[in-house]
């Protein structure tokens, strides 16, 4: 009686769930084609009637970047035709706010700071995170960066709350040393008026904003909806790019794309004695776009090995063509022959060199093409990362370019003018000046917009504050460097890409210092149709796999017959974005392009008519 229940309860059972009728259509629609395996056909067939993946577990696990530091990788594990399986993984770049020339005391005090926020974020993610989100489809970013951000904003309101009580604490508290920040302020203003040009200079220069505070944890946000975000592409069986694109374009895939030309840093200037150049973190180059990113690239790395030709020559002879005016100097000795001979690789990939001034980094990329038969503004292009806000010396309230000499930020102007004008092959500067500078920056938009990019990248805010707040006070600029750091979402991307795309601002998908293995960044860029992606030097490891990834996305988009060339235009900037106008909160002029409400953005200030790339005529 039992035995002939469970018979009528299974062909029930099967009979529900129409197994009788499929595996029929399966053995018809497979026997015409008599597949050599059979059962792995027959699996493939009835996989599309299997239940979506799911989330089952997510595993933290703190691991180290590409120059030691400790971060945080994030491993999806799903549900998958009734088994776990682990997915995919992501590893997060760490990133400080930390300045090169900081003391050994505020270096190891970072070090300890981000060592605890890793280790939060390891917490965050094994125990509350993997909670909230099991039972969640990997395919549903929305969904799962909604349940991310509501996290963080509640830990941050502890934050502020734990804080709160401290400084109650702290105000019930006898201030038995209240006096001393009053007295120790007095002598710097008492020295302010006896020198009437220091007190000037302080009046003029706008005091550093304070850095944004890093809630410690706040890489569990990001490496999680990172981690997703490649668990759905690989549950979708498609490129994480492609994933991207039909997350920003609402499930609406482009019928083609355009990769982001690279800025490949090739030299770094060191700001250490015996150098006196200061300026220039980073020289970067772009091929041109006539090229396929494989030529570019291959024409990159010659004219980086020419380089370190042309600075360690055989014998260690001074080169003639790259001595200065101290030409008695350079043939005295070898050693101090400009720019300095130092055969090093920087932790970003590049070679590290020391100049005395700001053209000679110029002259020496200058030699190198022209020892190669290239040309300058015709067969690469020239960007460079000026880092401005590590130079400003507050004392005296001018930036210091050069051991010794100081330029206020109206000075900036007319040197990056003058600079940009020498050599027009330069085509982008990235923080030129600090984001305090507001007044400057639209000055510098004005008369250099339609020559050369004017990026912000440490003058930029956050992410999640500029997709939060459109009103927020940056400077005029033609585009941000985002990096995808701390809780940046992969949500918030999209949509602050898409707000930077309507106001014809340029993204730039920008690498860490602290770089991982990890190269989802690059895919990053090409779905979110980035213009440039920076990704550091041509050498270290963590570097190279984004370059060989980005030539690999080139290859199949050319396969697929979905590549579009990529193009270089400059935005004109309106002549009323005067600073006093820039500085306040007014829309922009009513004869540009209109824009819908929510994407009006005064602090970006919208541009006029984009101007194309001047011909080689020009830039030569």
């Amino acid at each position: 009686m039992e035995l002939g229940q469970q018979r009528e309860e299974a062909a029930e059972y099967y009979r529900r769930h129409r197994v009788p009728q499929r595996m029929e259509e399966a053995l018809n629609a497979l026997f015409p084609l008599r597949p050599a395996d059979l059962y792995g056909e027959l699996a493939n067939y009835f996989s599309k009637f299997s239940n979506a993946p799911i989330i089952c577990k997510l595993v933290g696990r703190k691991v180290l970047d590409g120059v030691g530091q400790p971060t945080l990788e994030v491993e999806i594990h799903c549900t998958v035709k009734n088994y776990e399986k682990r997915i995919c993984s992501a590893v997060m770049s760490s990133h400080s706010q930390i300045p090169e020339n900081a003391s050994p005391e505020t270096t190891e005090a970072d070090e300890k700071e981000r060592n605890d926020s890793v280790n939060t974020a390891v917490e965050w993610v094994n125990e509350p995170l993997n909670t909230m989100l099991r039972d969640l489809k990997p395919t549903d970013q929305c969904q799962v960066d909604k349940i991310l951000g509501e996290y963080f904003t509640k830990k941050v309101e502890e934050k502020k709350e734990i804080q709160k009580q401290e400084e109650e604490k702290a105000e019930a508290t006898p201030p038995l040393t209240s006096s001393i920040p009053s007295e120790t302020a007095l002598p710097g203003k008492k020295k302010a008026k006896s020198g009437k040009k220091g007190a000037d200079a302080e009046r003029t220069i706008p005091p550093a904003e304070p850095a944004e505070s890093v809630l410690g944890g706040s890489l569990a946000i990001g490496g999680t909806s990172l981690a997703v975000a490649k668990a759905g592409a690989t549950i979708s069986q498609i490129p994480l790019y492609l994933h991207i694109a039909l997350l920003k374009h609402d499930q609406d895939l482009p019928k083609e794309m355009t990769l982001p030309l690279p800025m490949v840093t090739l030299l770094n200037c060191e700001k250490i004695s015996p150098a006196k150049l200061k300026l220039m973190k980073e020289v970067m180059l772009i091929p041109p776009v006539q090229v396929s990113l494989k030529q570019g690239i291959e024409r990159i790395l010659d004219i980086q090995k020419e380089m370190m030709r042309l600075l360690e020559p055989p014998g260690k002879a001074p080169n003639p063509q790259l001595t200065d005016s101290k030409k008695g100097r350079a043939h005295d000795t070898g050693k101090k022959a400009p720019p300095r001979a130092l055969k090093r690789m920087s932790h970003l990939g590049c070679l590290i060199t020391g100049c005395d001034n700001l053209e000679q980094p110029l002259l020496l990329l200058q030699t190198a093409c022209h020892n190669l038969g290239l040309e300058l503004g015709t067969d690469v292009y020239l960007a460079i990362n000026c880092a401005a806000h590590e130079l400003m010396d507050y004392v005296k309230g001018k930036y210091e370019i050069l051991t010794g000499t100081f330029k206020s930020p109206d000075e900036m102007v007319d040197m990056y003018v003058e600079l940009i004008h020498k050599f027009p092959f330069i085509i982008a500067l990235i923080d030129p000046l600090r984001k305090e500078d507001r007044q400057q920056w639209s000055s510098m938009c004005c008369a250099l917009g339609s020559k050369c990019y004017l990026i912000a990248e440490d003058a930029a805010t956050s992410i999640s504050k500029l997709k939060i707040d459109q009103n927020i006070n940056i400077p005029t600029c033609s585009g941000v460097v985002l990096k995808y750091i701390n809780q940046t979402k992969v949500s918030d991307l999209t949509e602050l890409t898409r707000l930077l795309d309507g106001q014809r601002h340029i993204t730039i998908l920008g690498s860490p210092d602290g770089e991982s293995s990890d190269d989802s960044l690059v895919d990053l860029a090409v779905g979110l149709g980035a213009r440039f992606v920076k990704l550091g030097g041509p050498s270290r490891g963590e570097r190279v796999t984004k370059y060989n990834r980005l030539l690999a996305i080139e290859e199949e988009l050319a396969k697929n017959r979905t590549l579009r060339e990529a193009n270089i235009e400059f935005i004109t900037f309106s002549e009323e974005s005067e600073p006093e106008k820039q500085l306040s909160d007014v829309l922009p002029p009513p004869t540009q392009d209109s824009l819908p409400p929510q994407l009006s953005q005064p602090a970006l200030q919208l541009p006029s008519l984009p101007a194309q790339l001047p011909g080689n005529s020009t830039l030569t």
